[in-house]
């Protein structure tokens, strides 16, 4: 019994082993982004105007970003409205030692773009019902 005890312990503690060696790195991938250059960043027309910051980086279950949620419209967050740009609408700088996030948008086109609500219950964005 100590014996098949012992092997029960030693194949667990390869399969872990093994698990483990291939669920970490041991630098940062090239080439990768960390979503602290988008989330809650400012984002600019090409005049340079702000038109609203992100609230949200949609990501598809592969675990490539999709979309950006951008608040915009309103004053202090009131009556600030929630829209979905495609992930590549965004170009980003880097100026002053800060992310800079442009989008060929004006925020009166984007005021009048469809509004989306965030859903708790199926951790989704869905569109405003008006």
């Amino acid at each position: 019994m100590k014996k098949f005890v012992l092997a029960c312990t030693l194949a667990v503690a390869a399969v872990t082993a093994a698990h483990a060696a291939t669920t970490t790195v041991k630098s940062a991938p090239a080439e990768s982004w960390t979503v602290t250059n988008y989330y809650k960043q400012a984002v600019y027309d090409p005049k340079e105007n702000k038109i609203g910051d992100v609230d949200d980086v949609l990501v598809d279950k592969s675990g490539k970003i999709t979309g950006l949620v951008l608040g915009v419209g309103g004053f202090l967050g009131a009556g600030e409205k929630d829209v979905i740009v495609p992930f590549t609408a965004v170009k980003t700088a880097k100026k002053n030692d800060k992310w800079w996030l442009t989008i060929d948008e004006t925020k009166d086109t984007l005021k009048e773009a469809p509004g989306f609500k965030y859903d708790k219950a199926s951790t989704t964005w869905v569109p405003e019902k008006k």
